[in-house]
This record gives structure tokens, sequence and C-alpha cells, in this order.
């Protein structure tokens, strides 16, 4: 397991997400519409507000109002507060311990169904996710969920973040180019 994961500016949250399941899988789920830095501060942030963020303390709070307060944790923090809660009832049954979806998951094909049962985690998440959890965390279910292309996963230090977020950035902008081209 590695001490830290450089995805905020922040040495306390990338600790945090690096050693609990929870604060990974939050900062995952708030990965949407904000930077990677924004998203991934969230569970730090939360932490600090609500005391903790173990599973049941998500589950009895009325996040919305935490999430809304200044500074927000999320541009969308109404929709955001009900992810917050990686798997919702389902989180009951790894009895409130969210490094179970990967531990208890037999292979891949498991992995990707626990992962996906998540509020927001679709395809491309997923695939992010078990980046991460096979190149930083060793999980080697995961491993056959990981793409081609860079994600997280390959974030090893502040500069791999930048680095990976300019390469996002040219994709995105080559990609909406190729899309608003007639074709010929």
């Amino acid at each position: 397991m590695p001490d830290s994961l450089h995805f905020t500016d922040s040495d306390e949250a990338n600790a945090l997400i690096a050693r609990d399941p929870m604060a990974l899988l939050i900062g995952f789920a708030l990965d949407q519409q904000v930077s990677v830095q924004k998203a991934f501060m969230g569970p730090l942030v939360l932490r600090e507000r609500l005391g903790a963020i173990d599973a049941a303390v998500l589950a009895d709070a009325d996040l919305e109002p935490v999430f809304r307060e200044k500074p927000a944790i999320h541009r969308f923090p109404g929709a955001m507060a009900g992810r917050a809660r990686p798997g919702g009832p389902r989180s009951r049954h790894y009895d409130g311990d969210a490094g179970r979806i990967w531990r208890d998951a037999a292979d891949a094909a498991e992995l990707r169904a626990n992962i996906e049962a998540l509020p927001g985690f679709g395809e491309m998440k997923v695939k992010a996710l078990a980046s991460v959890l096979s190149k930083r965390f060793g999980v080697s279910t995961a491993g056959e969920l990981v793409p081609w292309h860079p994600t997280l996963g390959d974030v090893d230090s502040a500069q791999a973040l930048l680095d990976y977020q300019a390469g996002k950035r040219q994709h995105k902008a080559e990609w909406s180019k190729a899309r608003s081209s007639p074709a010929g």
C-alpha cells in the first residue's frame, strides 16, 4: 500500500486517500466536472466537517448541507452528496469496510461488478479505479481492467499529475476538433 497518492496539493489529503478505502472511493465519486485536485480533496474536507468518513457516519449524516458549506466540496453539492455514500445500502454487505469491494472480489468480473454498483461509477471510473488499485495497491484482480491509455493509476508524483492532466486536455481538444470538422 502506498503512503500517499499524488492527486492533490495537500499531503494530508494524499495520505488519507492512500490509507482509507472509503476516502479513495469518495474521491473517485467526486471526480466529475471538477479538477482531480478538487475531487480528491473532498474526502479530507468531508472528514474535517463530519469528524469521520466511515460508513456509519456517512449513513447517518445529512450530507447535502455539509457539501454546500462554503467553500463547497463540489460544484454540484446536492448530486455529489448522494454519491459520498459509496455503495449506499450495499455498503452494509461489506460491513462498512469499503476496501472489501476489491479485497473480496474473486476475479476481474466480480471486481468490475462491485465497482459498477457504486453510485456514479461508469466504465471510465471503473478503469481509472482499477488502474489505481492495480498499479498503486497491487490488487491483482484489477489488472485485467486496466486500460491501455494513461489514467490516475500512472500518477506517482505531483509532476506526473500535471503531465497526466496536460495529456488529457490535449486528447480532449484533439477529439473535439475531430468531431467538429466536416466529414469528407
